[in-house]
């Protein structure tokens, strides 16, 4: 599958909500959405999206200390647990506010993992990568594409920027034991 197709599959999983029971929807996810080279990606969104590792420790680095899940939106699809997330950075000192460091959506087939790990995915409250990494799950990152996104009102509400804005994300599959369980868009937030 290409880059964009993929990107429209995970994106299709979570439509933009209505901004009213029975209105209409707040607007799309993307206004574009462009599949780059790693050369047309600036810093530092090329060293938090173009490796082969984790985000959750990409982000806890980068950010200089522990980021939390926050569970959007879950459901089931075609036998797969689908979740739309981001990731935040916790406050620091009291009255500040969580950060929003990484928006995305994930699709995993729960089959490749033993019981434990797969109720703490369930849980929602550890992000996914901290889980496959604390029970020590064969894992490995597989890089998909580089993409630059052009933010839609979807995007600009959940990641606090303006519509129009220029933000940047990839797609990547995790194989656990060898098997393509997830696969992932992750974008990373305005730094």
């Amino acid at each position: 599958m290409n880059a964009l197709a993929e990107l429209d599959s995970l994106t299709a999983l979570f439509p933009e909500p209505p901004a009213a029971p029975g209105g209409t929807p707040l607007g799309p996810l993307l206004a574009a959405a462009e599949h780059v080279p790693r050369s047309a990606v600036p810093e530092p969104y090329r060293t938090l999206l173009d490796h082969h590792t984790h985000m959750t420790v990409t982000m806890e680095r980068f950010h200089g200390g522990p980021v939390a899940v926050r569970v959007l939106d879950e459901k089931w699809d075609a036998g797969k647990y689908c979740r739309k997330i981001t990731l935040v950075r916790e406050p620091e000192r009291p009255g500040e506010q969580e950060r929003v460091v990484q928006f995305g959506f994930v699709r995993f087939d729960l089959s490749y993992l033993d019981p434990e790990p797969r109720e703490e995915i369930l849980g929602g409250e550890i992000p996914l990568g901290r889980v496959l990494i604390e029970h020590d799950v064969l894992r490995e990152v597989d890089l998909g594409a580089l993409l630059k996104l052009t933010a839609g009102p979807g995007l600009a509400r959940h990641l606090g920027i303006n519509e129009g804005d220029t933000a940047w994300g990839r797609l990547a599959t995790i194989f656990t034991n060898g098997k393509p369980a997830l696969d992932l868009l992750e974008v990373a937030a305005p730094v």
